[in-house]
């Protein structure tokens, strides 16, 4: 008896196993662009369609599992494969790798004033034609095409050089497309591989859920005069680059982004001819080789395309960053000096200071006082109010308090509305400290901070009837210090690559308004039923928009530089200071370049940098070989054959001209050496100095101490030298750092001042 339940259960386990086996997943196949049997095909596809015929069953069709064959963001498709069928093409010499599809996720005006930008004579905006001829390629969730941000009036013609199209799709036509939006497309065969359940929005470049609206509109929104929330920040809207143009590439649904949906993206855009590719989306750190972002914009940045990625929203998390290949553009938020005070004043005569863009009347901008509840009472869904989770005999009249996190903003004040609560404050936790990022809430609400917080619930459990009143104080601008880190925006050291210091800079993230959807509510939620042309969201979504806009301007005032130059111009003029003059601060402390990369974008001196550290192709690869990157996984990022012994024999010292210094002391070792290559951008027999601030511990040598240029883009190179004067003990797990930074002074023009920051680590391991 016992052996036929062995059998049994041996038979049911082998039965899982086999259906486990045949279990359909997403896979990118990445191919040796020379591979032996190409030349065996007329096309990619066909030679791509070939793998697939080779590992299924002779009645099948192989385009049936193909969803997408790639040629210029990488060689090689997206299939749909079995696990045998996996290890039977691994086998294959002329596979490199295989991925499995991974999920990334969105990362979620006054802003060009703030930075400078306005459209007075002699400034930025004129002198790069506020962006024209330039192409921003987005790649989010879509565009809602009758936002008038995306007004073609004044816009000049379509470049000549572009090849995209108008994708047709569900409540979208190619009359969508002008020449301010020249080109939409949408991606959905990633994601219907792995939900094959209708998509519950528009199949087509139509926004369903404002993310994308947003972002091109931060990038490249014409001026639209008397934009505004509900009244809060009255003003004209516009995109960084308002003279751009903008195509739009829907790789975001509903619940994220896959990376055979935006390697897809990546690979038309590349082709379709824009000059900077927008993205706005992520997740954790992962190594370059088996990133998708990294290998496909490699390619993109070999053809001269700037790409531009948001940092991640996981600060303020140590060691968070994400998209940080040194060939990218990798971008922090900041705040901006424009608030929406919204004050909370309570029974016993304390005021908490608090922000909201919920729309009051005018003449009645404060709410009654009402009691107030927190219900934390060991149900922590009351707690973070939860949808159904508020008992409305506990909430009715009321004015609840919410804790952040678990679900998302707007969401609370909509259970809270829904159990009869009157108005909502929203606490921060320790988890988002003193973070400011408001809503166009559903009902009267405010967000405190986590100090207000702990005061408030302080007051709550001292008295038997807690009472409050929300005072709503409209728009302030320039009162506060800013630009600050926001708290959200991922943190360096870069995990997989900390020789390179990321994120790249920090831009506006915080309470951003750009357009939006008019079928939408300002709050995204399905049961608002408000509708406005712009809306508030805060990320490093929002932040990456602002760069890649000001990419743009640098493109069109300097169109034969590299994207790597262009990254410098943005880096080597970014501010470090706030606008008092202090130091940018994290928190209550001043932030560190982990936090700020090399400061605050500033557009108007990025257009005219002085000198710029200027990178190709092949130093990259280099670079892979000196931070011992092996030769396959240098193949899989750059499809180039390269030996890497040889090479650092040829380049024996190398350091990748990355214009900020990332300096590790590791393994006893005690002084290092880079070396710089400078190129004169600005004006001919220009003479710069050197000035460094040394980081704490370190004497810094730098050889020579003055660079004459006779010419411009004449080259000049310059070698610093590190010297740890501290001692690390062997075995300890203590990682200690410390910063400083390196400027060339122009001695004729004291404007030009190219700023490089410098990070030291000292890692005993």
């Amino acid at each position: 008896m016992e052996s036929k339940f062995q059998l049994f259960f041996l038979t049911l386990f082998l039965l899982i196993l086999n259906i486990h086996a045949q279990t359909l997943g997403t896979y990118i196949v990445q191919l040796h662009p020379h591979g032996t049997t190409k030349s065996l095909f007329t096309s990619n596809l066909e030679w791509h369609l070939s793998f697939i015929q080779q590992t299924i069953s002779s009645d099948e069709d192989p385009s049936s599992r193909l969803l997408y064959s790639y040629r210029s963001a990488m060689d090689g498709f997206a299939a749909q494969l079995t696990e045998y069928e996996l290890e039977y093409l691994q086998k294959n010499p002329d596979v490199i790798s295989i991925r499995p599809d991974r999920l990334l996720q969105i990362q979620t005006t006054y802003s060009y004033k703030f930075l400078g930008l306005n459209p007075a004579k002699q400034n930025g905006w004129y002198q790069s034609g506020f962006g024209r001829g330039t192409i921003i390629g987005v790649l989010d969730t879509g565009v809602w095409p009758e936002s008038p941000s995306f007004n073609d009036h004044d816009m000049p013609p379509v470049p000549k050089k572009w090849k995209g199209i108008c994708q047709t799709g569900q409540a979208f036509n190619s009359s969508n497309c002008n020449r301010k939006l020249i080109g939409a497309r949408y991606f959905t065969k990633g994601h219907l591989a792995i939900s094959p359940s209708r998509i519950p929005e528009y199949l087509s470049p139509r926004d369903s859920s404002g993310h994308g609206t947003h972002t091109s509109s931060t990038a490249g929104g014409v001026p639209v005069p008397m934009a505004s929330v509900f009244g809060y920040a009255n003003g004209v809207a516009r995109g960084m680059a308002p003279g751009a143009h903008i195509a739009v590439y829907k790789v975001c649904w509903f619940n994220g982004c896959y990376n055979s949906d935006i390697m897809a993206a990546m690979d038309v855009a590349i082709r379709d001819g824009v000059d900077v590719l927008s993205l706005s989306l992520g997740g954790f750190p992962v190594p370059l080789y088996d990133d998708s972002i990294a290998i496909g914009s490699f390619r993109a940045m070999e053809k001269g395309i700037s790409v531009i990625c948001a940092a991640g929203n996981n600060g303020p998390m140590a060691m968070s960053v994400a998209n940080d290949a040194p060939w990218i553009a990798t971008i922090g938020a900041s705040t901006l000096d424009r608030k929406f005070p919204a004050i909370v004043r309570m029974g016993n005569g304390q005021v908490l200071y608090g922000e909201s863009m919920y729309p009051v009347n005018r003449i009645a901008s404060n709410s009654k006082e009402l009691e107030l509840v927190y219900l934390s009472g060991g149900d922590s869904e009351s707690q973070f109010c939860l949808k159904g989770s508020l008992p409305k005999d506990k909430v009715q009249g009321k004015m609840v308090v919410c804790d952040r996190g678990v679900n998302g903003r707007s969401e609370k004040g909509q259970a809270v509305k829904e159990a009869g609560g009157a108005a909502m404050i929203l606490a921060n936790t320790e988890l988002n400290l003193e973070e400011d990022s408001v809503d166009v809430h559903l009902l009267p609400a405010t967000l405190v901070g986590f100090d207000e917080s702990v005061t408030l619930k302080t007051y709550i459990n001292s008295t038997t009837r807690p009472l409050a009143r929300i005072e709503f104080g409209g728009t302030v601008t320039g009162k506060s210090r800013a630009p600050a880190v926001a708290v959200f925006s991922a943190r360096g050291p870069s995990f997989t690559n900390p020789s390179i210091l990321k994120p790249d800079v920090i831009a506006p993230g915080v309470n951003i308004i750009a357009a939006w959807p008019q079928n939408l509510g300002p709050t995204g939620l399905p049961d608002d039923t408000r509708r406005v042309n712009f809306s508030v969201m805060s990320g490093t979504s929002m932040s990456c928009p602002h760069v890649s806009g000001i990419a743009a301007l640098i493109h069109s005032a300097h169109k034969k530089w590299s994207p790597a130059a262009i990254k410098s111009a943005i880096m080597t003029t970014a501010d470090v200071t706030d606008h008092t003059g202090r130091p940018i601060l994290d928190g209550d402390k001043p932030a560190t370049a982990f936090a700020t990369g090399a400061g605050n974008v500033n557009p108007q001196r990025a257009l005219n940098p002085g000198l710029i550290y200027d990178i190709k192709p092949d130093d990259y690869v280099n670079h892979l070989c000196s931070i011992g990157y092996t030769k396959s996984e240098i193949f899989s990022i750059t499809h180039k054959n390269i030996s890497c012994h040889t090479i650092m024999r040829m380049n024996r010292g190398f350091s990748l001209n990355y214009p900020s210094i990332s300096v590790i002391f590791k393994d006893g070792i005690r002084r290092k050496m880079f070396s710089r290559r400078v190129t004169n951008v600005g004006n001919p027999n220009s003479i710069y100095s050197v000035e460094v601030v040394a980081p704490q511990g370190v004497k810094v040598i730098v050889k020579p101490k003055k660079l004459i240029f006779k010419k411009i883009n004449q080259s000049l190179s310059y070698r610093v030298y590190f010297i740890s004067r501290k001692r690390v003990k062997k075995g300890s797990d203590t990682m200690n750092f410390a910063e400083g930074h390196l400027t060339w002074i122009n001695s004729q023009n004291g404007s030009y001042r190219v700023r490089s920051p410098i990070a030291v680590s000292w890692n005993s391991k």
